[in-house]
C-alpha cells in the first residue's frame, strides 16, 4: 500500500478525467490505425489503466494502446490471417515481458542520455501539434493514432496533410477549437480560474464544444460539425452484441512459428517504448521519484496478457497519456488508475454523450500538452546550459523522430549522442599537465578514476606526440579500474617505448593488481598558490599534485 496515498487524490482524480478524454479518441483511432476491431481499443484501454496502474511501480506513467505498434499489429492481422490468431500473439508476448521483468532487463533505461530523453519529449510535443492541427480545423483523413504515418510511396503523411488542410477547412471546428483554447489558456493564467483545483479546464473545455456544436445543429446553422468529426464510439444494441466485442486468443494456433514471431516483435518494440517512456516519465516527475523498471516490464507483460486474452490490443506506457497527466497536476498511480476506471464507466453508461464531443475540442486539450513538452523555452534552456555535446544529440533527436518514428528517432538520436560520448572520453582518459623548468620538461598525467578501451586511443596518441628527451609523470593515485589492454600499453611504454626517444617515464600510485611496479626515483613536486611547498612525505602518501603550478622542484621519493 505504500504507492498508494490520499494526499493528492484530488489532483489525481482531476488528471485522471483529463487523460480520460485524451485517452478516449486515442484508444479508437488506434485500434482503427491498426486494423483491429474499435472496441479492442477501449479494452485494451481499460485493462491498461486498471490493472497495470495497480502493478505498476510508476506514479505517473500511464499506459494504453501504442500508436508505435499500429503498423505491427496492422501487418499481423493480414499476415496471420484472423485477429484470434494475433490475440494469441499478443497474448505470449506478455509472458514474453514479464520473462524480461525477472531477468532484469528493465536494467536498459539507465543507458539513455538525458538529452536523448528530454530530444524525444520535444519530439512528441511537435508531433501531437502536427497531428492534431487537422483535427483542430476539421480534417479528419488522419486517424488519432496516425502519429507516424508514411504511406507506400514513401512520403510522410502528416505533412502532405497538413498541405492538404488548408482546403477542408471546417469554420464551425475552427470555432469550437478557438473557443475551447481560449478557456485552457484561462484556467492557466486567469488567477481566479487557476484557484479552482477541483475543475479541470479540459473538461470545461469539452463540454463548451459540445455546447457550441448543438446550437449550431439545433439552429440549423452551416457551422455545425458533422459526425465524421465528432468521437466515434460503437453503441451495442443489445447486451448480447456487447458481449459479442469480446474476443478470445485462438489457442489452435500456438505451433504456428509466425505466431512466435509476432510474438516477439511485439515483446521488444512493446517493452523498448515502454522504457523509454518510463525514463521520461521519471524526467518529467515535479517530485523527483525513480521507477522500477524491471517491475514495469512484468505489470506491462501482465497487462499484455489480460487485454489480448479478451480481445484488446497490445499496451505500452504511453509518452501522450503520461504527458497529460504530469501537466494536469498527476502526482500518484491513482490518476492513471482512475482514468481507467473513467473510460470503462463512460463507455458503458453514456456512449451517446461521448459521441457528441467535437474532435476540435479534443485536439485543443491536445495542442496545449504538445506545446508544453516543445515549447521554445525547452530549446533555449538546452542551448543555455548544455555544452554542445548535449545540444547538438537533443537536437538530432527531435528532428529524427519527428521525420521517421519513435524508435528509429530515438536510435539515431542515442548513436549522436554515444559519438559524443566517446569523443568525451576520449579527452577525459587523464589530466594532462605539461611545465618547463631549468632541467628540462615534465609532463604531468594524472589517469581518470576509470580507464576503459575506449581511452587507448587518446593515451597511445600522447605517447606518440611526446618531446624527446623529457619526463614523464603517470599518476594513478585516483584510478579504480584500468582496462588490460590500457595497462599493457603503459607498461610497454615505460619499458620499451620511451628508451627510444629518451624519455623518463616515472609511475605512481599503481596498485600490486595491475603487475606494474612504480618508480623509486625523483618525482616532480610543486610549491602551490599560496607557496606551501609539499613534502617528499605529502607525495609518498599520496598527496595529489596540483594543476595549479607554479614552480618545480625536485624531491627524493621512495616507494
Amino acid at each position: 500500500m505504500k504507492n498508494f496515498t490520499t494526499q493528492y487524490l484530488k489532483s489525481d482524480i482531476k488528471s485522471g478525467l483529463v487523460v480520460f478524454l485524451v485517452a478516449l479518441p486515442l484508444c479508437l483511432g488506434i485500434a482503427l490505425a491498426s486494423g483491429a476491431p474499435l472496441f479492442s481499443g477501449i479494452i485494451s484501454g481499460v485493462v491498461a489503466g486498471i490493472v497495470v496502474g495497480l502493478l505498476s511501480g510508476s506514479q505517473l506513467s500511464v499506459s494504453g494502446p501504442a500508436a508505435g505498434l499500429t503498423a505491427i499489429v496492422l501487418a499481423a492481422i493480414v499476415s496471420l490471417g484472423s485477429f484470434e490468431a494475433f490475440l494469441l500473439a499478443g497474448f505470449l508476448a506478455g509472458i514474453m515481458q514479464i520473462v524480461l521483468g525477472f531477468a532484469k532487463a528493465g536494467v536498459l533505461s539507465n543507458y539513455l542520455p538525458s538529452n536523448v530523453i528530454e530530444g524525444m519529449l520535444a519530439a512528441i510535443g511537435i508531433i501531437i501539434i502536427l497531428s492534431q492541427l487537422p483535427h483542430a480545423v476539421g480534417f479528419d483523413e488522419m486517424h488519432e493514432g496516425d502519429y507516424f504515418f508514411i504511406n507506400s510511396a514513401g512520403e510522410h503523411q502528416i505533412f502532405i496533410t497538413l498541405a492538404n488542410t488548408i482546403n477542408f477547412i471546417h469554420p464551425g471546428a475552427v470555432i469550437v477549437v478557438l473557443v475551447s483554447l481560449a478557456i485552457l489558456i484561462a484556467f492557466l493564467k486567469v488567477p481566479f480560474l487557476k484557484k479552482l483545483k477541483s475543475v479541470p479546464g479540459a473538461l470545461v473545455a469539452v463540454l463548451a464544444g459540445i455546447a457550441i456544436n448543438e446550437t449550431f445543429k439545433a439552429t440549423g446553422s452551416s457551422l455545425a460539425i458533422s459526425p465524421d468529426h465528432l468521437v466515434s464510439l460503437p453503441i451495442p444494441e443489445s447486451i448480447s452484441q456487447f458481449w459479442n466485442q469480446f474476443s478470445l486468443p485462438d489457442f489452435a494456433q500456438i505451433g504456428n512459428f509466425d505466431i512466435w514471431v509476432v510474438a516477439i516483435t511485439i515483446a521488444a518494440v512493446a517493452s523498448i517504448e515502454t522504457l523509454l517512456c518510463i525514463e521520461a516519465a521519471d524526467k518529467m516527475d515535479p517530485l523527483k521519484r525513480y521507477t522500477n523498471t524491471n517491475r514495469e516490464l512484468k505489470a506491462q507483460g501482465v497487462g499484455n496478457m489480460l487485454s489480448c486474452l479478451i480481445g484488446g490490443i497490445p499496451v505500452t506506457s504511453v509518452i501522450v497519456r503520461t504527458s497529460a497527466n504530469v501537466t494536469s497536476g498527476g502526482r500518484t498511480k491513482i490518476a492513471a488508475i482512475s482514468h481507467g476506471v473513467f473510460l470503462m464507466v463512460a463507455v458503458l453508461t453514456i456512449p451517446f454523450l461521448l459521441n457528441k464531443i467535437p474532435l476540435a475540442s479534443l485536439a485543443a486539450v491536445l495542442l496545449v500538452i504538445g506545446y508544453k513538452l516543445a515549447s521554445p523555452s525547452k530549446f533555449i534552456h538546452m542551448w543555455q546550459n548544455s555544452k554542445k555535446f548535449q545540444f547538438i544529440p537533443f537536437v538530432v533527436t527531435v528532428v529524427a523522430i519527428v521525420m521517421t518514428d519513435l524508435l528509429i528517432g530515438v536510435g539515431i538520436g542515442l548513436a549522436v549522442s554515444i559519438y559524443f560520448i566517446l569523443r568525451g572520453n576520449l579527452k577525459l582518459a587523464y589530466f594532462f599537465k605539461k611545465d618547463k623548468h631549468n632541467e628540462g620538461e615534465t609532463i604531468y598525467m594524472e589517469l581518470a578514476q576509470e580507464v576503459s578501451f575506449l581511452n587507448k586511443a587518446a593515451i597511445k596518441q600522447t605517447f606518440a606526440h611526446l618531446p624527446k628527451e623529457s619526463k614523464v609523470i603517470i599518476d594513478a593515485s585516483n584510478t579504480v579500474y584500468i582496462e588490460f589492454d590500457v595497462l599493457q600499453l603503459i607498461k610497454d611504454f615505460a619499458q620499451e617505448g620511451a628508451k627510444e626517444r629518451n624519455i623518463t617515464v616515472e609511475l605512481l600510485g599503481f596498485r600490486k593488481e595491475y603487475n606494474i611496479e612504480n618508480s623509486t626515483t625523483y618525482v616532480t613536486s610543486v610549491v602551490s598558490d599560496n607557496g606551501n611547498l609539499i613534502s617528499p612525505s605529502q607525495v609518498s602518501n599520496g598527496t595529489k599534485v596540483p594543476s595549479n603550478v607554479l614552480k618545480v622542484r625536485e624531491l627524493e621519493l621512495t616507494t
